[in-house]
């Protein structure tokens, strides 16, 4: 690996058990890695002023804001004023992650559907991207999108694993694709036409760590390093370069978390 290539981890979870313990040490192996910049994502207004807080310490990292769609007993609610008022912030780039998941939870959603909404116009109000999980959620996904006109502040479809057509659906309203180390995992077929067919000019490399460590670090505790695994496997499944993958995905990044992507 040519070590002057930067990458940009576009999703992490610095505050999350396993990485918050060994904050100092993670982040100097991503540095070592050659992984310039990343994105700590949160997922509930609690954590928001730490995960804000490491951000401030490192100009490398920026930070999110948001509720996850998974939690639906939240202390704190996210409302569009309460998300507006926190997200007023440089080193907040982005809400989220939000959006939709009809794979862990069943039932009435309109909860999860209303949560999406919040965020969406929390997000045009700011002027700031969205940072979107979706799971089994497809179509209420795209629709709700459409509905809040969420192109005007664009953003990322995150841990991207539906088709091509949904993801060229995505990148018609403004969003970016990326992809994390599940590209990395031998079955992941559908996430492999997806690296294949969707230009680098759409895609973002993530490592959503602590989660979904890639290849050959399978069942170990994942962290912003482990980037350029899911880097060198979209350049094998796209017959390029792993330096092309680096420049394209990391300006990408440099465009999305300064806001530009509707511009």
């Amino acid at each position: 690996m040519n070590s002057e290539l930067e990458f940009a981890d576009s999703h992490c979870h610095l505050n999350y058990e396993g990485l918050r313990e060994r904050q100092a040490e993670v982040l100097t192996r991503m540095q070592a890695a050659g992984v310039r910049r990343a994105l700590n994502v949160c997922t509930t207004l609690e954590e928001s002023d730490a995960v804000r807080g490491l951000a401030e310490q490192h100009d490398f990292l920026v930070c999110s804001l948001g509720v996850h769609p998974d939690y639906e007993d939240v202390e704190t609610e996210a409302t569009v004023g309460e998300l507006v008022r926190r997200g007023a912030h440089d080193k907040v780039v982005a809400i989220g992650e939000t959006g939709l998941d009809y794979f862990r939870l069943k039932g009435d959603l309109e909860w999860q559907r209303d949560r999406f909404r919040t965020h969406i116009r929390a997000a045009r109000e700011l002027g700031k991207p969205l940072i979107i999980h979706t799971r089994e959620a497809p179509e209420d996904t795209i629709r709700i999108l459409k509905e809040e006109r969420a192109h005007e502040v664009g953003g990322v479809m995150h841990c991207f694993t539906e088709s091509v057509d949904v993801a060229r659906q995505a990148i018609e309203l403004n969003f970016l694709i990326s992809l994390s180390g599940i590209v990395t995992f031998k079955n992941a077929t559908q996430v492999h036409d997806v690296a294949r067919e969707i230009p680098l000019e759409n895609l973002m490399i993530e490592t959503d760590s602590p989660f979904l460590a890639p290849s050959p670090y399978r069942g170990k505790t994942n962290e912003p390093a482990w980037v350029v695994h899911v880097a060198q496997r979209i350049a094998e499944l796209k017959g390029c370069g792993v330096g092309e993958v680096a420049r394209k995905t990391t300006a990408n990044f440099e465009r999305f978390t300064t806001a530009s992507l509707a511009s």
